[in-house]
């Protein structure tokens, strides 16, 4: 029994075995090189308010009542400061009264006319004295509302210059306020890119580092043909189709601006940035796909990054080639691949 048993044992061990197969063709996900004829430039830029306004009395005075604060929400036509009004009413009441009394006069010349006992030319002189009183009157009830200020729009107090009971100029700022949703963003950019500003060619993106995923459009605003200092010349951008209500951007947001113009005489070759493969050896390569399946890898010389999410690549590569973009890990030189959607 011995004897048979050892010789199962025998040709068991001897039986090949069978093991899966490692030669299954790793799944990879490609793109086609492509061109893109466009030249990109980027900027720091920062959000700036859409209004903002610094907000004086018409007329000079003493102010006794200055109900806001820095920082403070206001709604269009609430009251910000006001002055003391006293003098200005007393002015008020006197041409109310003249403008009464020419009235009076008038009226009483034009019974007299109808009976003869007066002449035209006085009715005319009293009619002109009635005009200059209404208009003296008008323009004191306009100075009873410069008495305060109101805002223009709803928004946010920035700044509070002056303080209650101080006595401030005709003209003299007290309180700014600025919109507290900004749209707008604001750069300075070189002397050589003022040509291509107004190009109608010329686009526009914006990226907020509170959303650094999200690219807002943007057209130009206006910019400044002229410049105070050797830093630039400043650049507005007004955003285009921003969802307010979900994105909350306010003055002062940091954010990268960028300016994308078409270039007729360059044509660069560009792949997703995500081809990019770094060899622990150092450089930059990619994994380029045969047209048998099989990978190689390639050495490439990689430019700037541009508005579509893709890369430029100044050599190693040419257009109508593909590359491996996601599934990467691990492949060798000559490996076979699969290619899926």
């Amino acid at each position: 029994m011995q004897r048979y048993l050892a010789i199962l044992l025998l040709l068991v061990g001897c039986t090949p075995r069978t093991t899966p197969s490692s030669n299954a063709p790793q799944s990879v996900k490609t793109a086609v090189v492509e061109t893109e004829s466009y030249e990109i430039r980027d900027f720091a830029a920062l959000s700036t308010a859409d209004d903002a306004v610094n907000l004086a009395f018409k007329i000079s005075g003493r102010i006794v009542d200055l109900p806001v604060a820095k920082g403070q929400r206001v709604r269009r036509g609430e009251v910000l400061a006001v002055l003391d009004k006293r003098d200005v009413e007393l002015q008020t009441e006197a041409a109310r009264a003249t403008f009464a009394e020419a009235q009076s006069r008038l009226r009483r010349a034009e019974r007299l006319l109808e009976h003869n006992a007066i002449s035209k030319q006085e009715v005319e002189s009293l009619e002109s004295a009635v005009t200059q009183a209404r208009s003296s009157y008008e323009n004191s009830l306009d100075l009873l509302n410069d008495t305060r200020i109101v805002a223009p729009f709803d928004g946010v107090v920035e700044r509070v210059y002056a303080d209650t009971y101080q006595r401030v100029a005709s003209g003299e700022s007290v309180v700014r306020i600025v919109n507290p949703v900004s749209t707008t963003v604001g750069f300075t950019a070189p002397e050589r890119l003022l040509g291509i500003l107004e190009l109608g060619s010329t686009r526009y993106e914006v990226r907020f580092d509170a959303w650094p995923d999200v690219v807002f459009g943007a057209r130009i605003k206006s910019f400044a043909r002229t410049s105070s200092d050797a830093l630039g010349f400043p650049v507005s951008l007004k955003l285009t189709d921003v969802d307010t209500s979900r994105y909350e951007i306010s003055p002062g947001m940091t954010c990268m601006a960028r300016v994308i113009t078409p270039q007729s005489d360059t044509t660069a070759v560009v792949v997703p940035m995500t081809a990019i493969y770094a060899p622990v050896a150092g450089g930059d390569a990619v994994w380029v796909v045969d047209s048998l399946g099989r990978v190689q890898r390639r050495g490439v010389e990689i430019g700037r990054p541009t508005s579509s999410g893709n890369v430029e690549i100044a050599t190693g590569l040419k257009k109508g080639e593909r590359v491996v973009v996601a599934g990467a890990y691990k492949l060798t030189d000559n490996e076979q691949v699969e290619i899926i959607e």
